[in-house]
C-alpha cells in the first residue's frame, strides 16, 4: 500500500467553478487498489503554497499526482494570464524545493501534448489518456523499485462497465455547491464525430464507451443521499448519442424518482420535443449545444455533418418546451467569409429567447484535422509549437472586421455574448446577487403562457 497526494491544480472560475471530477476518478481507482489517497483542490482548499505543502507534509505521500485540466481558456481574446502552463511550471518548481517523492502529472491538458508539455514541467512522469489503471499501476511499480519511464503510455481504452466510481470528498462538495450548487458526473466517455478542431477523439477514444445507465442513477442516488447534491452536469463529449443509448438512462432517473435537475451538452441533432419533454421530465433544466457554426457553409469546413435546418429545428423544439438552451458558435472557421458571416447572423436571429456564446477564431490543437489545414493554408508551419495557444482565422476575410460586425450584430441583446469575456462579467454580477450555476439560462425569457 502506498500514499498518493492528488493535486487539483485548477483555478479558474470561468465560466463558473467546476468540480474536478477527472481527479475524483482516479483518486476512487487508487483507493480500489488498496492505496491511501488525499485529495487538494487549489480552487476550493486555496492556492498558498506554505499550506500545500504543510498539507503534503501531514499525510507524508510516497507520491504526488498533479491533474492539469485546461492548457488554455480557448479564447482569442485573452492573454498570457489564460495560458496556465506557466503557471503550472512555476508550482511545480515551488513543490520540488521541498518535496522529495516523485511528481506525476496527468489529465486532458497533459494528454494533449504530452512530451512537450511533461518537458516544459520538467515532472518526473507523466500519464497519457485515462488515469484509473495507468497510475494504480505506475504506483505499484514504483513502490517495487522498478525503473520507470518519464512518459506513461496509454492503456488499452476501459469499457463504460470499467470506469471508477468517483470518490467525492465532502469538503470539496459543500465548495461547488456554495459557489456552483451542482457538481459533475461523466455517462460515457469517447466521440464518433470528427468535428476538424476538436481534441475530445484524441483525449477519449473515437467510439462511444458508455457506461450501464443503473450504475450512474447508483452515482446519482449517492450523490443526494450522501453528499446533498441536487444538481449535476454531465460531462459527456457529447449526452445524446445517435443510437438513443442516453435514453436508456433517462429512464433509469424516471424509475427512481430521483428529484435532481441536471444539465449537459448536446449535439443539435436527432431529438426533438418527444424527447425533451421525457427528458424535462427526469430532470433536465438546461442544455448546452455544440452548434460551432452558424451556416451550412462553416458546418461542412468543421466537418460538423449536419445543417443548420437541424440545428434550428433543435432550438425550436427547445423554445417550444421552455427549456433554456445555449449554442456555442465559432466564427472565422475553415471557409468563413463576409457571405458567410452576413448568412450566419442572420441565422442565429432566429433562436429568439436562446442564448448565443460567439467566439473569434479556433484554437488549434496538435493531431486534429485543421493542424493540416492550418498548415496547408500557410496560417502556420509544421514546426510550429502549440503549446501556446494559436488560432486558425480563415484568409478570406479579416478578422477585425468580423468582430466588429458581430458585436453591432449582438448590441443591445442581453442573451448574445460577444467578445467571451461579456458572459464572465454577467456571471460575475449574478454572482453577486446569489445566483448559482449554469447562471446563463437566467438569461433566456419565455413569453408567459395563456391563463
Amino acid at each position: 500500500m502506498s500514499r498518493v497526494f492528488i493535486i487539483s491544480s485548477n483555478t479558474t472560475t470561468d465560466p463558473y467553478p467546476v468540480y474536478p471530477l477527472g481527479m475524483a476518478v482516479v483518486a476512487g481507482a487508487l483507493q480500489a487498489a488498496g492505496h491511501q489517497v488525499r485529495q487538494y483542490d487549489c480552487l476550493a482548499q486555496g492556492e498558498s503554497i506554505p499550506q500545500l505543502l504543510q498539507a503534503i507534509e501531514d499525510f507524508a505521500p510516497d507520491l504526488l499526482s498533479i491533474s492539469l485540466r485546461n492548457i488554455d481558456n480557448v479564447d482569442s481574446f485573452s492573454g498570457e494570464d489564460a495560458w496556465y502552463l506557466q503557471k503550472s511550471k512555476e508550482f511545480v518548481a515551488e513543490l520540488r524545493k521541498t518535496v522529495k517523492v516523485p511528481i506525476v502529472v496527468g489529465g486532458p491538458a497533459l494528454t494533449i501534448m504530452p512530451e512537450e508539455i511533461a518537458e516544459y514541467l520538467a515532472v518526473d512522469h507523466a500519464v497519457i489518456g485515462e488515469g484509473e489503471r495507468s497510475l494504480p499501476q505506475l504506483v505499484d511499480r514504483l513502490a517495487a523499485g522498478e525503473a520507470v519511464p518519464q512518459l506513461i503510455s496509454r492503456n488499452q481504452p476501459l469499457a463504460g462497465d470499467e470506469f471508477s466510481a468517483p470518490l467525492f470528498d465532502q469538503e470539496l462538495v459543500s465548495y461547488y455547491l456554495q459557489q456552483s450548487g451542482m457538481v459533475n458526473l461523466q455517462t460515457k466517455r469517447g466521440c464518433p464525430y470528427r468535428c476538424s478542431y476538436c481534441s475530445y477523439p484524441h483525449l477519449e477514444g473515437k467510439q462511444f464507451r458508455i457506461r450501464n445507465p443503473r450504475l450512474v442513477v447508483d452515482e446519482l442516488e449517492r450523490l443526494k443521499q450522501e453528499h446533498g447534491v441536487e444538481r449535476v452536469f454531465f460531462t459527456d463529449s457529447v449526452f445524446n448519442d445517435p443510437h438513443g443509448e442516453y435514453l436508456k438512462l433517462v429512464e433509469e432517473m424516471l424509475s427512481r424518482d430521483l428529484g435532481m435537475q441536471w444539465s449537459a451538452f448536446f449535439r443539435p441533432q436527432g431529438f426533438g420535443r418527444e424527447e425533451l419533454a421525457l427528458m424535462k421530465r427526469a430532470g433536465l433544466y438546461a442544455l448546452e449545444l455544440g452548434t460551432d457554426a452558424a451556416a451550412d457553409r462553416t458546418l461542412v469546413g468543421l466537418d460538423k455533418r449536419l445543417c443548420f435546418t437541424e440545428i434550428l429545428e433543435v432550438n425550436r423544439a427547445c423554445l417550444e418546451e421552455r427549456l433554456p438552451a445555449a449554442h456555442f458558435v465559432m466564427f472565422g472557421g475553415p471557409d468563413e467569409d463576409g457571405a458567410s458571416l452576413t448568412e450566419g447572423l442572420q441565422n442565429l436571429a432566429q433562436f429568439g429567447a436562446s442564448v448565443v456564446f460567439a467566439f473569434s477564431g479556433i484554437r488549434i490543437h496538435p493531431g486534429a484535422p485543421l493542424h493540416q489545414r492550418a498548415i496547408e493554408e500557410g496560417i502556420i508551419s509544421a514546426e510550429t509549437s502549440l503549446l501556446k495557444p494559436v488560432y486558425y482565422f480563415s484568409p478570406l476575410l479579416d478578422r477585425e472586421w468580423m468582430e466588429e460586425t458581430i458585436e453591432k450584430s449582438f448590441y443591445g441583446q442581453r442573451n448574445r455574448i460577444f467578445p467571451p469575456s461579456e458572459g464572465a462579467k454577467r456571471m460575475e454580477v449574478m454572482t453577486r446577487f446569489g445566483f448559482r450555476g449554469l447562471m446563463w439560462d437566467r438569461l433566456v425569457r419565455f413569453p408567459k403562457t395563456a391563463q
